[in-house]
């Protein structure tokens, strides 16, 4: 069995064919997404986080909302960028929407796709150390998260406390149990996912990675899956891996389905350069007939590789919509190719 999710982006603009034009239309049609989503019996959903657009940003109060509205799908992100977080902060964030939710939360985080403005979370108040990069930066952010989360004390009490202090030093709270194994790393190279599986961090891999052998994107995908659970039982973790790939695949059932995406079907992977002397492939959107459709799934490796499928979806077109793209799949795709 394959774990099926979505993966919003949050988009909003005040265009007439848009059902979120405003932010509380993005976050409050989100949280209907996701109820409506478990009841057709899809496994997560999680949500993109960018900064300085009209795109979800802050990622906890809609985590915490949907925990609260929900009782089965797991809840998560793909990705929240590291570079704008406070790692403690995202600790008492991230402990409070677990244990909300009970449990289910499946963070996302990483160092960040390129943003919209220039060297964005420096407007959040963070520098560089010296001789870093923001990719250093990011990942080192990353690792005290991580520690947070481990609930180890690390805070020398004050002898004079407002309230009774435990013995010890002082840990984070709330502290939620188990979720430092609920993390996920957004890697877009075959090195950043050894990193992550050699840190203990599931594995998300999206639509966009270095092109680091000029091979169809697909396959680059599942070596680098491929590699990530080498280097995860190389560093000898008990649990097992998860991995996740993202993908846009929409079943052609409607008039509406093929007005909207027919011109899909054509597309290919894509080569572009997104950071400077960065070669990036851009995987490819799949839209047919469900027949056709599970055919062409059947043969992208990278889908087969991994145990988790994170279908994007158009949100501006509203929750309506995107319940029946998403029950399209489970439909007529998930089972034929033994998804379910």
């Amino acid at each position: 069995m394959k774990k099926i999710g979505f993966l919003s982006f949050g988009h909003w603009a005040n265009y007439p064919e848009y059902s979120t034009k405003t932010a509380g239309d993005t976050l409050l049609q989100s949280i209907d997404l996701a109820i409506a989503a478990e009841e057709i019996g899809i496994d997560g959903a999680y949500f993109r986080v960018h900064h300085f657009a009209k795109q979800l940003s802050s990622p906890f109060p809609l985590l915490s909302a949907i925990g609260a509205k929900t009782s089965k799908i797991e809840i998560g992100t793909g990705v929240i960028d590291m570079r704008y977080e406070n790692p403690l902060y995202m600790v008492e964030n991230a402990g409070a929407a677990d244990l909300i939710s009970g449990g289910r939360l499946q963070l996302g985080i990483s160092r960040g796709s390129p943003e919209q403005v220039i060297d964005g979370w420096r407007y959040f108040g963070y520098e560089l150390n010296d001789g870093e990069t923001d990719s250093d930066m990011g990942r080192r952010k990353a690792l005290e998260f991580l520690d947070g989360l481990k609930g180890i004390g690390f805070a020398k009490p004050n002898p004079r406390p407002m309230f009774p202090n435990p013995p010890g030093l002082l840990r984070l709270e709330p502290y939620s149990e188990g979720l430092r194994e609920r993390i996920w790393w957004g890697a877009g190279s075959n090195a950043t996912a050894v990193w992550a599986a050699q840190n203990g961090m599931y594995l998300q891999s999206s639509t966009l990675k270095d092109d680091e052998n000029g091979k169809p994107f697909h396959i680059q995908q599942a070596e680098q899956i491929r590699l990530y659970k080498q280097a995860w039982k190389d560093a000898g973790h008990q649990r097992e891996p998860r991995t996740s790939v993202s993908r846009s695949i929409f079943a052609l059932v409607s008039d509406q389905d093929r007005y909207y995406f027919g011109q899909e079907a054509k597309r290919t992977d894509q080569i572009g350069i997104i950071e400077q002397n960065k070669r990036s492939i851009f995987g490819r959107s799949y839209a047919a007939e469900p027949e056709q459709l599970v055919k062409e799934l059947a043969q992208d490796e990278a889908i087969q590789e991994a145990d988790t499928l994170l279908l994007t979806i158009p949100n501006t077109l509203g929750v309506d919509y995107n319940i029946h793209v998403l029950s399209s799949i489970l439909k007529y795709v998930a089972p034929e190719l033994g998804w379910r």
